[in-house]
């Protein structure tokens, strides 16, 4: 069954290949969606799949890549959008 979930990333999570390194993690774990910085320097992940592979995305984004520190995951759940792949936005 197909789950869709929010997560927020806060820390220094500009700057540091995050968005990048999320797609690669993403697409290694069969999700779809997208990541994107935002204004207030953190950076938004929309992805979507199993259960287990979602919490595998989640746990990842608690450490992200070599160069990122990150201080705070917020994980929403949403509505599913049927996205296709998964993408790195601005």
């Amino acid at each position: 069954m197909t789950e869709h979930r929010i997560l927020r990333i806060h820390g220094r999570v500009q700057g540091v290949f995050f968005r990048q390194s999320a797609k690669q993690e993403a697409d290694r774990l069969g999700l779809h969606g997208y990541t994107c910085n935002n204004p207030d320097d953190t950076v938004t992940i929309e992805a979507e799949g199993p259960a287990d592979a979602l919490a595998t995305l989640e746990q990842w984004c608690r450490h992200g890549p070599p160069l990122a520190r990150v201080d705070k995951v917020e994980v929403q759940p949403g509505a599913v959008q049927g996205y296709a792949g998964f993408e790195v936005r601005r």
